[in-house]
């Protein structure tokens, strides 16, 4: 028990005491002496439990923060413990689950309706002691269960903002007037205005279902433990992984996909420059310029740029200035807060002379460029029948996704950028 909770009982008791002793007309000396004591004792109670108060109030701060995140804390540990070869086991022989993927299940059931086993959407991480192309990921750095779907996905990196969504569609009102403030002219003159505070909804819906077909042969599934395991998941998550990204950016709004950034510049609002130059740090900072001057951004180190591996290659090679070895890639990545390159969520450049374009992104406010909605988890959908004739099995990975800008004054895309002195 605090200390102050017993300081405050304690008070309690003793303002009983005294009032059974005060209500007494001739009280005798030993009352006398005990109502002293009691007061004394009182007062000096008072002081300690100010002091109780002071010296909780630290470790009361650091409970609450336990009780804010413990939940996620418990729920990162159970995914972790997540096995997608229990799920393929029971799709393929009927076994079932148990552990923590069996209580995750459950709990993904109780959420939301699934044709067959729900996975969630952070078991498709690579996890420690598993070797990828860049090395072996720290085991200890915790993120947002949201956000460690793909962390090295471009989307994630350019600043979108992935959001988990149980069901139906969601909303995010967004300013969309412009409130100007103004002097009054003269002592009884008035002060401008009125302006109209208006909110534009970004709604993001559940109408783009993405789809993983697999077919695990029967070696594959007598294969034990942990080959399986990752050889899914590994699969699995690069798939999807490079769709998502390559709709985000990419995605026509036709043929069941969501409507990207790129090709939806002008539904979004988003401001698109030719360039007609060659590619240069003085083409990149014209859209920084615009950033600044919108007020989306404050700083160069507040925006983000992505671009064509093709365009890190001509800007590496052009000498900014001549015989000093700093190249025109330099300076961009000297004075932007980072540059993601990226060959799938761009496309190819082309035309005579050859070009391509950069995509730069801020976030302002705390709110992100991009908003990526999820549905749920990954519906996991077993077909026994189609390769029975060899003893396989085939599963469809289904999710639902959808893509929307937060304000189009947050992206610039810059076209036009010349690269043809490229190899």
């Amino acid at each position: 028990m605090l200390e102050s909770v017993k300081i405050a009982r304690r008070q309690s008791e003793i303002r009983q005491n005294l009032a059974e002793l005060v209500a007494k007309p001739t009280p005798s000396e030993d009352e006398t002496r005990s109502m002293e004591t009691l007061d004394a004792e009182y007062r000096s109670n008072e002081t300690r439990y100010r002091a109780a108060l002071i010296a909780e109030d630290t470790e009361r701060r650091e409970a609450g923060q336990e009780l804010e995140t413990r939940g996620d804390r418990e729920m990162v540990d159970l995914v972790g413990r997540f096995e997608m070869r229990q799920v393929v086991l029971a799709l393929g022989e009927g076994r079932a689950l148990d552990g923590a993927t069996g209580e995750l299940v459950a709990e993904l059931r109780s959420q939301g309706g699934y044709q067959g086993i729900p996975v969630p959407l952070a078991a498709f991480e690579l996890r420690a002691g598993e070797t990828v192309a860049s090395g072996t990921p720290d085991p200890i750095q915790t993120r947002p269960i949201i956000d460690r779907l793909f962390p090295q996905s471009v989307a994630a990196q350019i600043g979108a903002q992935m959001i988990a969504i149980g069901t139906g569609a969601a909303e995010y009102p967004v300013t969309s007037s412009a409130v100007t403030a103004g002097w009054a002219d003269g002592e009884t003159a008035n002060v401008a205005g009125p302006t109209v505070y208006a909110t534009t909804d970004k709604a993001l819906k559940p109408e783009h279902n993405l789809g993983i077909h697999m077919r695990v042969t029967r070696k594959a599934m007598l294969q034990s433990g942990d080959a399986l395991e990752q050889a899914i998941r590994r699969d699995m998550a690069g798939t999807m992984a490079a769709e998502l990204d390559k709709a985000i950016f990419l995605g026509t709004g036709l043929n069941g996909q969501p409507l990207g950034v790129v090709p939806g510049v002008a539904t979004y609002g988003i401001t698109s420059t030719d360039a007609g130059a060659p590619a240069t740090w003085a083409a990149l900072r014209a859209a920084v310029v615009r950033f600044m001057q919108a007020n989306a951004a404050a700083s160069p180190n507040q925006v983000r740029a992505l671009i064509r591996p093709e365009l890190w290659s001509f800007m590496d090679g052009e000498e900014a200035f001549v015989n000093t070895g700093v190249t025109e890639y330099d300076r961009a990545s000297t004075q932007l807060g980072s540059i993601v390159v990226t060959s799938n969520a761009l496309a190819a450049p082309s035309g005579t002379p050859l070009e391509t374009q950069a995509l730069l992104t801020t976030t302002a406010g705390g709110v992100a460029p991009i908003f990526v909605g999820m549905w749920g988890a990954v519906d996991m959908i077993r077909d026994p029948y189609s390769d029975a004739q060899s003893g396989g099995l085939r599963i469809t990975g289904l999710t639902t996704a959808d893509v929307t800008v937060a304000r189009g004054a947050q992206l610039q895309l810059v076209t036009g950028l010349e690269i043809d002195e490229i190899s």
